[in-house]
């Protein structure tokens, strides 16, 4: 019986501090899930009251990092330029720029050309990153992307210069022929002679400084402003009547077609500069004897229905490299030909700017020896309207596999129409 007791009593006693020892188990273990750990410092929410909202609203890159240096929070533009990489930042310059302020607390600022992710080919990105305090653990990097604003401001530099250059021809030519005029007063010939050279490098002058004052316009101004609908073949008419006396000169024919009682949406004044470039660009590079066709139709487009105005010539043809930059200021195919023409190098690329702020596009196709096809794509008027009050634009017009016009067909001889391609995107 007492030993039955004494077993009784150690059980009773082992139970006891079984009981004990669980409870004092548990009780540290809420304290050790109470107490924070390294990984939830970054996992819990650790940025003040509404700075993740004003990141979030920002347009530049933002990272915020700890005292660790390990990323708590980035933008999707962050890991776009490939800042954040595995949850750090990648860049070693904007780190160290990180370490530097997380210990004197100063702002600073750099800009950096960073490589592009992937093969780490082509133009480097043109980055300006800004490093400040947030709070007392944190450190907050902006990052501003200024490659579109340098090549911009390369385009700026560029042109200016260009225009320089421009200017400076036949500004010199009228000061050498003057003297020349002066040394040979007494000799009526070489007057007469060196005056009439004056005449035509001060044309090419007053040519220069009217396109440069055209670009400038259809650059800044909106067209969409003041517009109006406007017949596509008064269009056609003041196109070809500009370039009348040098077709005739040529011995070229220009023949106008295609759908009659068309109408565009837009400036009146900056579509005639617009199609009166392309034609007079046609005549020029087009040899005696040959044709010039100016096809206009309409075309179905998802948005509306679109003005299709075509441009073909039997001229010399563009080369597959110079098609790429017919359209930049300043840029001849034949440079040669443009100073006997008196070309700029200005009208293809204000037939782009008018082309891109009416809401269409221009190209072109051209095979070396058998002629180009420069092409206007721009809204309807009766589309324009329709859009606007909310009705559909179907005007039941040719779809975009119709031929052209027997004019146009005519004028191109060999030339074919080719498909239109996809817009461009234009600077």
């Amino acid at each position: 019986m007492d030993v039955n007791a004494a077993v009784a009593a150690v059980a009773a006693i082992a139970g006891v501090c079984t009981g004990v020892i669980a409870m004092l188990a548990f009780r540290w273990s809420e304290r050790d899930q109470k107490r924070p750990t390294r990984t939830s410092l970054h996992t819990d929410p650790v940025l003040p009251p509404g700075v993740d909202t004003v990141l979030s609203v920002l347009r530049s890159s933002a990272v915020v990092l700890d005292e660790a240096d390990a990323v708590v929070k980035a933008s999707s533009a962050a890991y776009a330029l490939g800042l954040v990489r595995g949850g750090k930042l990648a860049v070693e310059p904007m780190l160290q720029m990180a370490r530097d302020t997380r210990r004197d607390g100063e702002i600073r600022q750099v800009e950096l050309d960073l490589p592009r992710r992937g093969t780490g080919r082509g133009e480097a990105l043109a980055v300006s990153a800004r490093v400040a305090p947030l709070g007392s653990r944190l450190v907050l990097l902006l990052v501003e992307d200024l490659t579109e604003a340098r090549r911009i401001e390369a385009v700026r530099r560029d042109f200016v210069a260009n225009v320089s250059h421009e200017l400076k021809t036949p500004v010199g030519a009228l000061s050498l022929l003057s003297e020349a005029v002066m040394d040979a007063s007494d000799d009526p010939e070489a007057v007469e002679r060196f005056a009439g050279r004056m005449q035509i490098e001060a044309t090419r002058l007053t040519n220069l400084v009217q396109e440069l004052i055209d670009l400038s316009r259809v650059q800044n101004d909106d067209p969409l402003e003041d517009a109006e609908p406007v017949r596509v073949d008064e269009l056609v008419a003041e196109a070809i009547d500009r370039s009348r006396h040098q077709a005739s000169h040529k011995q070229i024919t220009m023949a106008a077609g295609g759908t009659a009682e068309l109408q565009i949406w837009g400036n009146r004044g900056q579509l005639a500069a617009a199609l009166g470039n392309l034609v007079e660009n046609a005549v020029n590079y087009s040899p005696a004897r040959t044709r010039v066709g100016i096809a206009a139709r309409r075309v179905t487009a998802p948005g509306g229905d679109l003005i299709e105005v075509a441009v073909t010539d039997q001229g010399i043809g563009i080369s597959d490299k110079d098609k790429e930059r017919i359209f930049e200021r300043f840029y001849r195919v034949d440079p040669a030909r443009s100073r006997a023409t008196g070309g700029t190098g200005l009208g293809l690329a204000i037939v782009k700017h008018v082309a891109a702020s009416h809401g269409g596009e221009v190209t072109v196709w051209s095979s070396e020896g058998q002629g180009s096809t420069f092409t206007l794509r721009l809204p309807e008027a009766a589309a324009h309207r329709d859009r606007a009050t909310g009705h559909g634009g179907g005007h039941g017009g040719l779809d975009d596999e119709a031929t052209p016009s027997d004019a146009s067909a005519a004028a191109a001889a060999t030339t074919t129409y080719e498909p239109i391609p996809a817009p461009e995107v234009l600077p």
